[in-house]
């Protein structure tokens, strides 16, 4: 779905790394994709849960440090651009000031290199998730969002150990087509912003879906998560292509 002559235009897309200091393999892996693959881009978008789990911009920890750091040498070269995931929707300016990353809206449209294309985490599409989307909506909130953040942060860590716990609990009990997306809110989404192609992550369910949407051929590409391998897609003026990298 792509060749090599690009021109030199090219970007990258990753979703769903959910790093962690538990899970140095994932951190290497994206540290070395930060080093090696990502110079070669002349954009990087990161389409949330780049983190487990975020408490908040004043965490200053020894961990989403270096992560920082990492992210902020990559912006010398190549612009990265983020948007949330429900992981760490809590991600704001300041923590992304020091990655060097623009923050995006939920549900972005881009133009990239002549193609229009629909960008976003991929949470809002699953609408089958009542409980998850009810959740969602009141975690927006800035009221939730400012009650959150005036809390310390080692009870924001209990909060956030809890939420995990309960989560794991919740997602083992649903079935896998409600955490899936709803292919009607995905061509909703997409005759909305008038465009027929979307890339999202959220899913965990890396595939390239073609579907006809009111007489047009509509793509979906689903990006990988990062869980036993690191996984990007690559976007040129050509096409695109799902790349994956075995841990080391």
């Amino acid at each position: 779905m792509t060749n090599d002559n690009n021109n030199g235009q090219v970007s990258y897309f990753i979703a769903d790394l959910h790093l962690a200091e538990n899970r140095p393999d994932i951190t290497a892996c994206f540290l070395s994709f930060l080093k090696n693959q990502a110079p070669q881009a002349d954009k990087l978008f990161i389409l949330g849960d780049l983190f487990e789990y975020w408490l908040g911009d004043d965490d200053d920890c020894d961990f989403v440090n270096s992560i920082a750091t990492a992210l902020k040498a990559l912006s010398s070269t190549t612009e990265i651009f983020f948007i949330v995931g429900n992981r760490d929707f809590l991600l704001g300016k300041r923590y992304a000031k020091r990655c060097g990353m623009t923050l995006l809206n939920d549900i972005e449209k881009i133009n990239l290199y002549g193609t229009e294309l629909v960008i976003m985490h991929g949470d809002t599409l699953c609408t089958r998730d009542v409980a998850y989307q009810a959740f969602r909506k009141k975690s927006r909130s800035w009221w939730w969002q400012a009650m959150i953040k005036s809390l310390p942060l080692f009870v924001r860590k209990k909060i956030a150990a809890n939420y995990r716990k309960q989560s794991a609990e919740s997602t083992a009990m649903k079935s896998q087509d409600i955490m899936d997306v709803t292919q009607e809110e995905v061509q909703r989404c997409l005759t909305e912003q008038q465009c027929d192609l979307m890339i999202h992550g959220h899913t965990h369910r890396p595939a390239v879906h073609e579907f006809n949407n009111q007489g047009h051929t509509n793509t979906r590409v689903v990006l990988g998560d990062w869980y036993d391998q690191g996984a990007w897609l690559k976007f040129t003026p050509d096409g695109y292509q799902l790349l994956n990298q075995p841990f080391e």
